[in-house]
């Protein structure tokens, strides 16, 4: 009964949005297209250029979104194309995060009303990021802007077909079904949103993922014998408490091992849960690991472990490969399509702490399989992943629905 509340009153929240802005479009649309006008000719901006408006986490957070479009923005995509990013969430205090909500609506409506948005690019989750960019998408359609649904997360289908109440599952149909185009991160989430929403223009354009300069054929001087490495959220979702139980079973074998756990979450029962397990020892709780800090714990580690029980595409994973790293990770979401068993890493079942466990210490003792499956790892990320295919896709599609690159 909470939960149908919940969702009833979500849907209330996103219906009322809407009809406010319906209203308020009539009396404003020419007050603020000629502010615009004014500002542009002061600016000496030609009003005919026509921008995408992208929206999603800040890029300087934390998670996957917040990664794909720092490599975005980083290799070049605001100068090939007239683009401007609009953060409407980021991390930190409530009231930080209600500013940041409240000001990108601001701002996004005002960019509406201006008439200089040819698309709106929304970078979506699940629960709250879907509630808030569903709105944002329907004011764009309000204005006769095309817009782009671009999906991350591994959870949505969950969120879909078992949390959202049967309105709010509607308005996601609606919302996808509405979307000019939407953008998946495999073919196995586009084969899911197309049995969700019949109909859909859907494609799936991957992760993009910076290539590091390594020696081909050889392990990297950095690595310690025995470190892995898990990169995610600490939850059950992602597997960590898991990957606890394997480590206490490939201890027996391997007394040297090492696990450094970066990443947010309930850090505090994480803890807990590696003193219980006695592992205090083999256990390192980096925190949330960034930049030059992530680059280092990836270079430090012989085994990249992910034992996830749902993905998008893991941005990690993929960072890890192009490493080098040999990983051992579940075959949920997109994982299949980057990672066969055997070639590029090894697949194992998730909630399966004795098969982890086997996982790990059969790369540990091989060196040979275990550099094989990391050059294969890497030279994969390279021709599927890298940042210079994956911003060609994202350009084809801006190119498909009317967006001119810019002349350098």
């Amino acid at each position: 009964m909470l939960r149908s509340n919940v969702g009833a009153l979500s849907s209330t929240w996103i219906w009322s949005w809407l009809r406010t802005f319906r209203r308020a479009r009539t009396a404003s649309v020419s007050w603020c297209r000629s502010i615009w006008r004014h500002e542009a000719a002061a600016e000496g901006r030609a009003m005919s250029r026509r921008e995408v408006l992208m929206i999603g986490t800040a890029p300087e957070g934390k998670g996957g979104v917040a990664s794909v479009v720092g490599v975005y923005m980083a290799h070049g995509l605001p100068q090939r194309f007239p683009l401007r990013y609009v953060s409407t969430h980021r991390e930190g205090s409530r009231l930080a995060k209600l500013w940041c909500s409240v000001s990108a609506l601001l701002r996004i409506v005002f960019l509406l009303l201006s008439g200089r948005v040819a698309v709106l690019h929304a970078h979506v989750s699940s629960n709250a990021s879907f509630k808030r960019k569903s709105v944002y998408l329907a004011l764009a359609r309000a204005f006769g802007v095309s817009t782009v649904f671009h999906l991350h997360g591994g959870a949505f289908d969950k969120f879909t077909d078992q949390s959202a109440s049967p309105r709010l599952r509607r308005w996601i149909v609606h919302s996808l079904q509405r979307s000019t185009r939407v953008v998946a991160l495999s073919d196995s989430w586009v084969r899911y949103l197309s049995g969700v929403a019949p109909g859909l223009k859907v494609r799936a354009i991957a992760n993009p993922v910076f290539m590091p300069a390594l020696a081909e054929g050889r392990a990297d001087p950095a690595e310690q014998a025995g470190r892995l490495i898990f990169l995610g959220r600490a939850e059950h979702n992602k597997g960590v408490f898991d990957l606890l139980q394997a480590l206490q079973l490939l201890r027996e074998q391997r007394p040297d091992v090492r696990l450094a756990i970066g990443g947010d979450g309930n850090l505090e029962a994480l803890r807990a849960e590696v003193h219980r397990l006695g592992l205090d020892a083999q256990v390192e709780v980096l925190g949330w690991v960034v930049g030059e800090a992530k680059l280092q714990q990836l270079r430090r580690a012989e085994v990249f472990v992910l034992p996830s029980y749902s993905e998008g595409l893991p941005m990690s994973m993929l960072e890890a490969m192009a490493f080098g790293k040999a990983v051992v990770v579940t075959p949920v979401g997109g994982i299949p399509e980057a990672v066969q068993h055997e070639q590029q890493g090894l697949l194992v079942q998730p909630g399966q702490p004795r098969e982890l466990a086997d996982a790990l210490l059969r790369l540990l003792q091989d060196d040979e399989l275990r550099l094989r499956l990391g050059q294969r790892a890497r030279q994969r990320v390279a021709e599927r992943f890298g940042v210079e295919r994956v911003l060609g896709q994202v350009a084809d599609l801006y190119r498909e629905l009317g967006v001119e690159e810019l002349r350098t």
